[in-house]
């Protein structure tokens, strides 16, 4: 048998903010059909680790554990959709757009940050969940998720054009129906988390769970239930769905 190759160390945010009526929002990108891993399907912002988010995370915050994938978490979603989260002071649009076209264009996050003498605070991302699927259809990602609130004077997001076709707000509910329904596509990590998200009112309530329950690695099993694989999930950790069938599961 062929060993699985080792994960890309990777981060996501999860935005969150609050509604006219009902639900809060959820911030989603739609990848587009050609990337390798999850083609075509709603995800949130986020991608691998680099080196230079672990220079960042030390001059910030050396002792938080977690602090290059909060950083990378940070850099990807200014990158992917043109919003900043956590950055200290708060930049004017102008600036947050001329950090997103540099960092399009190469420079390293660290130089950009020294340049324009922001900050960030990496405290303010809430730990949410940690996901490392084995599939062997798929690159394999150690993706740590973190919460945040989105800034209340964030312009709306513009997917980046080489990796998104478009991006959206909407609550966990309509998004789950929207891929129930044929409309969207979403890989089983994302239809699990959403789930999760769909319980609550509030970033506040989201919050208050997240940090009431330790994060610990989700590494989805294959079960045989009555002749019918499933692919299955820890049933302790918060998700009101632990297991799909295989033959329903999107992976990649």
């Amino acid at each position: 048998m062929n060993a699985l190759p080792d994960p890309i160390p990777a981060a996501t945010l999860v935005l969150i903010r609050p509604a006219a009526q009902g639900a809060p929002e959820l911030l989603m990108i739609e990848r587009t059909s050609t990337m390798a891993f999850a083609a075509g399907a709603l995800v949130f912002p986020g991608g691998r680790i680099d080196p230079d988010d672990h220079v960042v995370a030390e001059r910030f915050d050396p002792e938080l554990e977690d602090a290059a994938a909060r950083v990378a978490a940070i850099r990807e979603t200014i990158e992917e959709t043109g919003i900043a989260v956590a950055v200290l002071p708060s930049a004017p649009a102008a600036t947050i757009s001329q950090l997103r076209q540099e960092l399009e264009d190469g420079t390293p996050f660290s130089a950009l940050l020294e340049h324009h003498q922001l900050g960030l605070d990496l405290r303010s991302l809430v730990p949410f969940a940690r996901w490392c699927p084995n599939f062997k259809e798929a690159r394999r990602f150690d993706t740590l998720f973190f919460l945040a609130r989105a800034p209340e004077d964030a312009a709306e997001p513009r997917p980046a054009e080489a990796e998104a076709v478009r991006s959206l707000w909407a609550p966990a509910a309509q998004i789950l129906d929207d891929a129930d329904c044929g409309r969207a596509r979403i890989i089983f990590p994302t239809r699990r988390n959403l789930e999760r998200l769909s319980l609550f009112s509030s970033f506040e309530e989201a919050q208050a769970e997240a940090e009431r329950r330790p994060v610990r690695k989700v590494v989805p099993w294959i079960e045989d239930r009555e002749g019918t694989d499933w692919l299955c999930i820890p049933e302790d950790l918060g998700y009101p769905v632990t297991a799909e069938r295989l033959d329903t599961a999107r992976r990649s």
